[in-house]
């Protein structure tokens, strides 16, 4: 068996670290050749050394005169800017591409990587949230050249449950989707409780460990909502058959209804590196990288409601995918800007919903064309977002 060679965007993160330790369990399966971050460079700079990759690139452009990249050995290419990442997607080098990129940011490399003919392994929830009508069409066509799914595997916990449960069954006997959502740390809290939560408070998660970003749209439930929004463009499910529930010792990972009444569950422990492995190992199953969970120990299941009234980010999120078009591009720009100026500590917790409200009421409606007119929209969504916060 010859070893996929992966090129990790976003390789400091949660994800691209975890991907490189997935890497390190199956070195006869995959072979790291490219890594890509913003700005870190003396960490990508180990891991350039560890993995003996011959490509790197750094979004920033700033990092160009790092004194750490005289450290990077002989014989390997940098790139910068997004011309320097997206350069590492065209590589000939490069079979499968992992993209944990944060943010919008990520969303023309997994684009072009679609684009390249090349496999794509998503971690970007903003890829599918905001261009998702775009990607999917390259998606479905490398798909239905190589005669089966393979083009767009997703790296989340609650989308390859969902992949998972619905292999060796038909779509259209597809009742529902079930997304699982843990509560985060504010389940069970009141509006007004939430009014002084801070960025420490918020940053708690009770089950996952992830980045800033992630873990506070995970405390406001915007990050079920984008999750449902990106559900909508992977598996090809209208809205009202897309739900979410609340089930907080995150052992339920998603689960499928079909139509017979049957539901199909998929649960583990709460470790990335297994939805990680799932998508670079497809169809085949490796090793486990976690020891699996025991049931004896697990004690119970629960189930509850999402309060849509209480964590609003939630219902806005659900409202720009329903509605289509540019609008979830606005709510994911103003979201970003939002939870920046938090974690900040230059805006309330419950400055975000309203800051994400508010630019998505000033919006315009449009269908969606190009990459390019994304970006426009995205930039006006910001500077909205900014001048209602108050924020540079």
């Amino acid at each position: 068996m010859t070893a996929k060679r992966v090129a990790v965007l976003g390789s400091t993160g949660s994800i691209g670290t975890q991907t490189l330790d997935v890497a390190w369990r199956h070195p006869d399966k995959i072979q790291i050749v490219a890594l890509a971050a913003n700005h870190s460079v003396e960490t990508v700079v180990e891991q350039a050394h560890e993995f003996r990759v011959r490509n790197v690139a750094f979004g920033d452009e700033t990092m160009r005169d790092h004194a750490m990249l005289a450290n990077v050995h002989e014989g390997v290419s940098v790139g910068f800017g997004q011309q320097g990442i997206l350069d590492l997607v065209h590589s000939d080098d490069v079979d499968c591409v992992v993209n944990a990129l944060v943010g919008a940011a990520g969303m023309r490399a997994s684009y072009e990587t679609l684009a390249a003919g090349k496999q794509l392994a998503l971690a970007n929830k903003e890829s599918l949230v905001v261009a998702g009508d775009l990607i999917m069409p390259l998606a479905k066509q490398l798909d239905e050249a190589a005669g089966h799914p393979w083009a767009l595997m997703p790296i989340d916990s609650e989308h390859g449950a969902i992949y998972q449960c619905l292999l060796g069954e038909r779509h259209e006997e597809v009742a529902a989707l079930w997304v699982t959502a843990s509560g985060g740390p504010f389940r069970g809290r009141t509006r007004d409780q939430l009014s002084g939560m801070t960025a420490k408070e918020a940053l708690a998660h009770p089950t996952w460990k992830m980045g800033p970003k992630i873990t506070i749209d995970s405390s406001t439930l915007m990050n079920k909502g984008l999750e449902v929004i990106e559900a909508h463009h992977l598996f090809d499910m209208p809205y009202d058959r897309i739900k979410v529930v609340v089930q907080p010792q995150s052992a339920i990972h998603s689960m499928v209804e079909y139509s017979d009444g049957s539901v199909k569950a998929h649960l583990g422990t709460t470790d990335m590196r297994i939805p990680i492995q799932f998508a670079l190992s497809y169809p085949d199953r490796w090793d486990a990288p976690v020891e699996p969970m025991d049931f004896t120990k697990l004690g119970k299941l629960e189930f509850y409601p999402v309060d849509e009234e209480t964590f609003r980010c939630f219902a806005l999120a659900k409202r720009a995918g329903a509605t289509g078009g540019t609008l979830p591009c606005v709510m994911n720009a103003a979201n970003e800007v939002a939870v920046a100026a938090f974690l900040a500590d230059r805006c309330g917790y419950l400055d975000i919903d309203a800051c994400v409200e508010h630019a998505m009421d000033a919006h315009e409606v449009q269908a969606v064309e190009s990459l390019d007119q994304l970006a426009e929209i995205d930039a006006w969504a910001r500077a909205v977002s900014r001048e209602y916060l108050g924020v540079a």
